[in-house]
């Protein structure tokens, strides 16, 4: 039997695929058409679901160690206890989307779990090519730290959480902390994750459901990482699915939908962290594609998706 959509996610999707029936996708490389593409779609589902009223929010800025400054948004839930705290880093392949449009979901995620979120503001490649977002999202961290007393947050429950290129920055940043000796990292959250620069073989099983493509990957890859990508010499802190050694990485919460492009990387970095004694709660999701929650927030299989995440949220 052929995969197929989840009825309730194949519903959402109708209008949007009858929409863009006729308008061609952006070409391999052409990084403004999806940026004009996918921002404002993003928004509009961020924006789908109240935002909670029970969350603010704060600027803060840090300085990277280039002398970029780089904008990140506290958010905190009226009346939480202190605790723990999670550095958020938004989706877009690298190359599109920025913190603003992720306001929903991060208040949302506050808002049901009590655990107050820093989303950061990183550098977007072409424009900042690797490592500027890697070491943006490693200043944040110590940040972060450095902060968690006046904060109220317990510098041994920070952990790190994103979602498709901002589940690859979690990853990445986890792999750089781990090698530069910390700050510590207490769990990694990595909602389905760009981890491989390598994945540009078209599986036709998932190809007529895809909402990330493979030409996406073919797009955002090189401008992150220019010639190297799909090369020799790519390192796992920018693609963590190059990691030889996971020994010593904080555990890891990872879900994938399986009709995405990142199931197969998804799958073998789980079990690349499992072979090396790090703990791995592995959720691979049927009949769902890429960003299946936001698409279709109300159907039962984005419904146990959000519960897993805010469970694991309230148990750093």
């Amino acid at each position: 039997m052929s995969l197929s959509l989840d009825p309730e996610i194949a519903e959402a999707l109708a209008p949007m695929a009858g929409a863009m029936a006729d308008a061609a996708p952006p070409a391999v490389g052409d990084i403004a058409g999806r940026r004009a593409l996918w921002e404002p779609i993003i928004g509009a589902a961020g924006t789908a679901q109240p935002v909670p009223a029970d969350v603010t929010s704060s600027e803060h800025h840090a300085t990277a160690d280039d002398g970029t400054r780089i904008t990140m948004r506290w958010y905190t839930k009226d009346g939480a206890a202190p605790g723990p705290a999670v550095l958020f880093f938004h989706g877009g392949g690298y190359i599109f989307g920025h913190i603003d449009l992720f306001d929903g979901p991060v208040s949302r995620y506050v808002s049901a779990s009590g655990v107050p979120m820093l989303s950061v503001e990183y550098r977007r490649a072409p424009e900042h090519p690797f490592p500027a977002s890697l070491e943006d999202a490693y200043t944040a961290l110590r940040w972060l730290h450095e902060h968690a007393s006046e904060l109220g947050v317990d510098p041994g429950r920070i952990g790190v959480m994103g979602d498709s290129a901002g589940g690859g920055m979690a990853a990445a940043v986890s792999i750089l902390a781990r090698d530069r000796g910390g700050p510590k990292i207490a769990r990694q959250i990595l909602i389905m994750p760009m981890l491989d620069d390598r994945t540009t073989t078209p599986d036709p099983h998932i190809a007529p459901y895809l909402v990330w493509s493979y030409d996406d990957s073919r797009t955002a890859w090189p401008a992150l990482l220019g010639e190297a990508a799909g090369g020799p010499d790519v390192p796992a802190t920018a693609a963590p699915a190059r990691l030889e050694d996971a020994t010593g990485l904080p555990p890891a919460y990872i879900e994938v939908g399986q009709l995405d492009v990142f199931r197969d990387e998804d799958t073998a970095y789980a079990t690349k962290l499992s072979r090396a004694g790090v703990s791995v709660e592995f959720h691979l999701h049927p009949g769902v594609p890429h960003e299946f929650d936001s698409i279709a927030f109300t159907s039962d299989v984005a419904r146990r998706a959000i519960a897993d995440r805010v469970r694991v949220l309230k148990s750093i």
